[in-house]
């Protein structure tokens, strides 16, 4: 039986792992501990299993191309005085497997069973094939 769960969100404003990684390489990315942290409206109801060892997948256009183990989750006070989630990460990026998922409004909870697998250390450059590459080779199940 799995004891934890996953999140899968779209990467808003990034068209690549390595828009990402420039991302989080900001300091606008990072808490006052320096990892890096994405702050969403919701909290997460089911806190314990993704605590449990569960990651975020990110999507980017259309695809997951990575993923990041969460580390905890903090509450964060916007300019507007709403308290939110602060989703604290692992500052390693993971690439996985390209799977596509359909457009979507904030994050979904995502199976270990359905998450796509880690690529290997040695498959670092598997995400530079153009994305709709990326797409339809993940559409009939090669990746």
């Amino acid at each position: 039986m799995e004891t934890y769960v996953n999140l899968v969100k779209l990467c808003v404003g990034a068209d690549s792992v390595d828009d990402l990684r420039t991302w989080q390489a900001s300091g606008r990315a990072h808490g006052s501990d320096g990892l890096p942290r994405h702050v969403t409206r919701m909290w997460p109801r089911r806190e314990a299993e993704l605590l449990n060892g569960g990651s975020l997948y990110w999507v980017f256009r259309g695809v997951i191309l990575a993923r990041q183990r969460v580390v905890r989750l903090d509450e964060a006070l916007g300019e507007d005085g709403i308290t939110r989630c602060a989703i604290v990460l692992d500052p390693q990026i993971h690439l996985t497997e390209s799977a596509p998922r359909r457009p979507f409004q904030g994050w979904r909870y995502l199976a270990p069973g359905d998450a796509p697998r880690d690529l290997p250390e040695g498959r670092a450059g598997d995400d530079d094939l153009p994305l709709d590459l990326q797409m339809a080779l993940a559409e009939i199940g090669v990746r």
